[in-house]
């Protein structure tokens, strides 16, 4: 304690701080250079990162004389850019350009048996150098850009599976049907998308009221961003550079999230809280549906701007959006409140045309309670666009009609209270959140037959399908 007030009142470095920098050796000729944008978008988030049964990096190193962060504001989620420079000045001190091994900040909180030292105050973080967080570092540490290290156009097809009652989210791999992965801090869950390159999952956080951007590698959270209320469902336009957001209260928005600067853009003011928000197919629209408002709006993307407006008979649950042959949006098919059954809007006409009752199934337990007015709650539509899936919550079904038609195909048990449906990019398998038995069921959508149950978390509800970087 003597030497620590000593060495203030001198103005000195603390001894294990000179200790810290004395164990860095010098960078090697030819070293590379440690990128600032690579640090702030991929190495920082893992600061802020909370890891099952670790406390947060920022934790203890808020101020602390060895690897040195700034202390976040109260309320704050992330760091200014003022105080990001500064870390990034902290971090380089404990980083040996081109040589990871000899780098503190990855050896000191690796295990032991991996090559880590001896004891980190902060715990063992990686028990591999196979650990995604360890691979970030060791990019970075050997040159790494944000130019760099996406450069391959290969990708991975993944079921990214949100738990509504839960504080995490579940990656599926659906070559296996394993669990691969599992994101965590991120408490009700309710909507997900991902960036089209690969890089980036978004998800609506109600419990904080935010967009969380996670990085599609490590799983860290690496922004939330605030939005103008309590979020529902979410969606991305077609470039990347916009994420929608429902607000589910009233008086009702659609948030516009900039992903370049992961900051709200604009709130676009619509009738009614949003329960759902989509990209249209072609990329051309918004379309927002309230329930109280009993309202779908449908949003140019170009100008951000309302293009015009359907209501309808009920509360507006899941829609899908059916193609023409020119790409364009034909029809659009909506889960109403209270109604077990489909309505058909005509995209261009701005109106509804036709609706129908879904049949009831001999012999199938039906569901009265639980249903949150929401008896049918589920869409998808194969990527051929001749099949149209339709989940119901009354009898733990999910129905196949053909397109473009509407001609009853089939119907596959599917668990209980079954509430959104993804797709495998060929549309070969659907994969169905059963809210009622945290698990989620696997069709085969030719068949229709389950073919497997993944366990995942607390209630899951809403699911996508993402392509992301290996």
């Amino acid at each position: 304690m003597l030497e620590l007030l000593l060495a203030a009142l001198l103005g000195q470095q603390p001894p294990m701080a000179q200790t810290a920098q004395k164990e860095q050796p010098a960078a090697p000729a030819g070293a590379p250079s440690l990128d600032y944008d690579y640090y702030k978008a991929r190495v920082q988030p893992l600061f802020l990162e909370k890891r099952e049964g670790h406390a947060r990096c920022v934790t203890c190193h808020a101020g602390s004389a060895t690897l040195r962060l700034q202390r976040l504001p109260e309320g704050a989620t992330n760091w200014s850019e003022e105080d990001t420079r500064k870390n990034f000045e902290g971090v380089k001190a404990l980083v040996v350009p081109g040589s990871p091994g000899a780098s503190r900040l990855l050896r000191h909180p690796l295990s032991r048996d991996a090559g880590g030292d001896v004891f980190h105050g902060g715990g063992q973080h990686w028990t591999t150098k196979s650990d995604p967080d360890w691979k970030v570092l060791e990019a970075w540490v050997n040159g790494a850009t944000l130019a760099s290290p996406h450069a391959s156009t290969a990708r991975v097809a993944r079921i990214i599976q949100t738990n509504a009652a839960g504080d995490n989210i579940h990656v599926i791999d659906p070559a296996t049907n394993k669990v691969v992965g599992v994101i965590n801090d991120i408490e009700v869950p309710h909507g997900v998308t991902s960036a089209p390159d690969g890089t980036r999952l978004y998800f609506t956080n109600e419990a904080m009221h935010t967009v969380d951007a996670v990085d599609a590698q490590t799983y860290a959270v690496i922004a939330r961003v605030p939005l103008s209320g309590r979020p529902n469902n979410i969606a991305i336009s077609n470039d990347g550079k916009r994420v929608y957001a429902g607000i589910a209260q009233a008086p009702g928005a659609v948030d516009v999230i900039d992903t370049a600067t992961l900051t709200r853009a604009k709130s676009i003011a619509v009738k009614g809280a949003i329960h759902n928000v989509y990209v249209t197919p072609d990329g051309k629209h918004v379309v927002s549906g309230s329930i109280p408002g009993r309202m779908i709006t449908v949003i140019d993307q170009a100008t951000e701007e309302i293009a015009f407006e359907i209501p309808m008979s009920a509360g507006i649950r899941p829609m899908a959006f059916e193609k023409a042959a020119d790409g364009s949006t034909s029809r659009i098919f909506v889960q109403l409140s209270d109604y077990h059954g489909i309505a058909v809007v005509d995209f261009k006409q701005r109106k509804e045309v036709s609706r129908f009752e879904t049949p009831a199934i001999p012999g199938e337990h039906k569901h009265t309670e639980g249903l949150q007015a929401a008896p049918m709650h589920g869409f998808a539509i194969t990527p051929d666009g001749k099949l149209l899936l339709a989940t119901s919550k009354v009898y733990s079904t999910m129905y196949a009609y053909s397109l473009p038609d509407l001609k009853p195909v089939g119907h596959v048990h599917v668990g209980q209270h079954p509430e959104w449906v993804t797709l495998t990019p060929d549309g070969t398998f659907a994969y169905v959140a059963a809210a009622g038995d945290n698990a989620v069921s696997v069709v085969n959508t030719a068949t229709l037959k389950e073919v497997a149950r993944i366990p995942v978390g607390q209630v899951p509800k809403r699911n996508a399908t993402a392509l992301l970087r290996p």
